[in-house]
């Protein structure tokens, strides 16, 4: 990954979310902005709100199991993964709200609240659903995979 081009991306697309959410808003920016050159970007422009809201649900719901399993076998690390676990559990409420007002946003509106339309282009994007790929969790094990 060229951490060099995300860094500049998060640098234009100013906002106070998280990482992801910078990088997520800036995509879903450049999807919205070429949906009139290609028609197949709206559809994928849903798809990656979808996902990535599956994915905010599924980490929550991790979260909570892995909280229910430490709540059976009390240790001395109870306290430190409930913190880890709040956070878990804050952070996927903020990406999910985020995604909701992206979703309640109708396409011509959300043109007009777009910050840098200018900021990413294609290989940009490109680079931003690579890095943003990594981050899922079968990216993350594939490794694994292949060793087995």
């Amino acid at each position: 990954m060229d951490q060099g081009s995300i860094a500049r991306i998060l640098k234009q697309v100013s906002g106070g979310e998280d990482e992801i959410q910078q990088l997520q808003k800036a995509l879903l920016d450049y999807l919205d902005e070429n949906t009139e050159t290609d028609a197949s970007l709206v559809f994928s422009r849903k798809f990656y709100i979808a996902q990535w809201f599956r994915d905010t649900t599924m980490e929550t719901e991790k979260a909570i199991k892995s909280q229910k399993d430490e709540d059976s076998s009390e240790g001395t690390h109870h306290a430190k993964d409930v913190e880890t676990t709040g956070q878990i559990m804050h952070r996927a409420e903020s990406r999910k709200k985020f995604l909701r007002s992206i979703i309640k946003t109708a396409p011509s509106q959300f043109s007009t609240l777009k910050m840098n339309s200018d900021t990413v282009d294609y290989e940009d994007a490109c680079l931003i659903v690579r890095y943003l790929a990594s981050m899922r969790p079968f990216a993350q094990s594939f490794d694994i995979y292949l060793t087995q």
